[in-house]
């Protein structure tokens, strides 16, 4: 089975950086760390430095890995949230807080919210294999953006993580979205 691959733009605390256009000799994929309950980030996980023009304390970087394919006619996706170690940073690791990392994993658990999100979209909508685009292209454009919008309320609303209050309650609100659409994680 021959599947496309479709790699949205990386998520950059609200910035967002395009996706490089493919080349002739595909290089070997950095290492990503797939979104997983049991696993949370560490700052051992950051392995980017910022510039000096960065003036966050912190940049998390994550994907949603669209793969997609047609077999004897038959459309398949698999979706995954993947973080990315060698585009995300910590300021200072040795002093950065435990909120501060709290605040980065809920970037990343947004970012599987929204895989989810795709996965559900994905399972809903009826595919012609011989006339892919740009139903598929449309559904996943909206699916970005929509997480994109997500993310900056998100840091908006905590102040980067600042406001404890807004931190809290955006936990708890995407700890409960999780769960609501729990039949569409990956099995662990």
């Amino acid at each position: 089975m021959s599947f496309l691959s479709f790699l949205l733009p990386a998520l950059l605390l609200g910035r967002f950086s395009p996706a490089s256009a493919p080349t002739q000799t595909t290089p070997p994929k950095p290492a990503v760390i797939a979104w997983s309950a049991q696993r949370k980030l560490t700052w051992a996980d950051f392995k980017s430095k910022p510039t000096p023009a960065d003036r966050l304390a912190a940049l998390t970087s994550g994907n949603i890995d669209v793969q997609v394919g047609c077999k004897d006619f038959v459309f398949s996706s698999q979706v995954q949230a993947v973080f990315m170690p060698a585009e995300s940073w910590v300021r200072e690791a040795t002093t950065a807080s435990p909120d501060l990392l709290r605040h980065e994993q809920l970037h990343f658990d947004i970012t599987e919210l929204y895989a989810r999100r795709m996965r559900q979209k994905l399972s809903q909508t009826q595919f012609d294999c011989q006339h892919l685009q740009p139903k598929f292209q449309n559904l996943t454009k909206a699916m970005f953006a929509e997480w994109q919008r997500e993310e900056a309320r998100y840091d908006q609303a905590t102040n980067h993580g600042l406001n404890k209050q807004q931190q809290q309650l955006w936990e708890t609100q995407v700890q409960q979205k999780l769960a609501q659409l729990e039949q569409f994680a990956l099995a662990q």
